[in-house]
């Protein structure tokens, strides 16, 4: 392989990797559903041990959430108070519920647009108003002319993928994405009229023998592999009683589309107000629902951690949305 084109298989290697960030790979029960995901981190380990690492990133992104660690309890106090006025809207010294879950959507959407924003830069550098389908494809794919497509026809697949998501973000059918449209390209499950595609993408890489739906047997193999050396986990059993009873609603014997999009994109769960009941749950100590600053600063290691936020750029970030 020549340098250039090892340049090229590295290239689209490490977007395909960054691409399939956009639907979780299952590495276990029900990991394709998506909740408007919060965290990386597990909220409960086994044994229903809770993880506060969860909590941390769902009140203030991956990214504040690592600046936490140099600063003493004292600090992380302090800054804490300092962004409990900001939740605080109107300004009434509580936080309600609403105001909580408002600022954890907010702490979800900053992601949404900053993982955007550097796809963006990385595939538009002269950050013009539109990024044209050509263009992408080359930028991903290394493709320039016919020979450079037959030499990834490999990536034949990958590509027709692209361009039917495309097509489905590109809402004035102009060949080009604005950045809003782009937006809408490298998270379709944030957009209404891109879900289906995300329940079309996930049906493919699950479908394995391409029958147009899923079998209990699919189901499964897309979170564990039977080959495995190691015994089945206690999980697998649940995970298929699961499939019976509550995800092959027409007992088929088979998921169908809409089956799938129940699964993966529930309409009934809300996990931003999930983790504001939590949250203020485990928080409340007079139980009237609503958080004093004296109540979340007691419980700061549940919003923060032992370690504190680098409440200045958390509030300016914040400040920008």
């Amino acid at each position: 392989m020549s340098g250039y084109k090892c340049q090229v298989f590295l290239l689209v290697t490490l977007l395909f990797q960054i691409n399939c960030l956009v639907i979780p790979k299952s590495e276990g029960p029900s990991k394709r559903v998506y909740e408007n995901i919060l965290s990386d981190e597990k909220h409960y380990e086994p044994e229903e041990i809770h993880n506060v690492e969860y909590d941390h990133e769902a009140f203030l992104g991956e990214k504040e959430a690592k600046t936490f660690d140099e600063l003493s309890p004292e600090e992380s106090k302090a800054g804490l108070g300092k962004i409990v006025d900001k939740i605080d809207t109107d300004k009434d010294g509580f936080v309600s519920m609403h105001e909580l879950k408002d600022w954890i959507q907010l702490t979800q959407r900053r992601y949404i647009i900053e993982d955007s924003d550097r796809q963006w830069i990385g595939l538009n550098p002269e950050n013009e108003k539109e990024l044209p389908w050509p263009s992408y494809k080359q930028q991903t794919y290394g493709i320039t002319n016919a020979e450079d497509e037959d030499d990834l026809s490999h990536y034949k697949d990958m590509i027709e993928r692209d361009m039917r998501r495309w097509k489905k973000a590109d809402l004035d059918n102009s060949g080009s994405l604005s950045k809003e449209e782009f937006v809408n390209f490298v998270h379709p499950e944030e957009s209404l009229h891109m879900k289906d595609i995300v329940v079309v993408e996930t049906m493919e890489d699950i479908d394995k023998n391409n029958d147009g739906k899923i079998s209990l047997e699919e189901y499964i193999g897309d979170m564990w592999d039977d080959n495995d050396l190691e015994a089945e986990p206690s999980w697998v059993e649940a995970e298929k009683d699961q499939f019976l009873q509550f995800r092959d609603k027409d007992k088929s014997g088979f998921m169908e589309f809409d089956e799938v999009k129940d699964w993966i994109l529930p309409d009934d769960y809300d996990n931003s107000e999930a983790e504001a009941k939590h949250l203020v749950y485990e928080s409340d100590l007079n139980r009237d629902n609503l958080l004093s600053k004296e109540e979340i600063l007691n419980k700061f290691d549940l919003f923060v951690g032992s370690q504190a936020t680098d409440f200045g750029e958390a509030l300016k970030r914040h400040d920008e949305f």
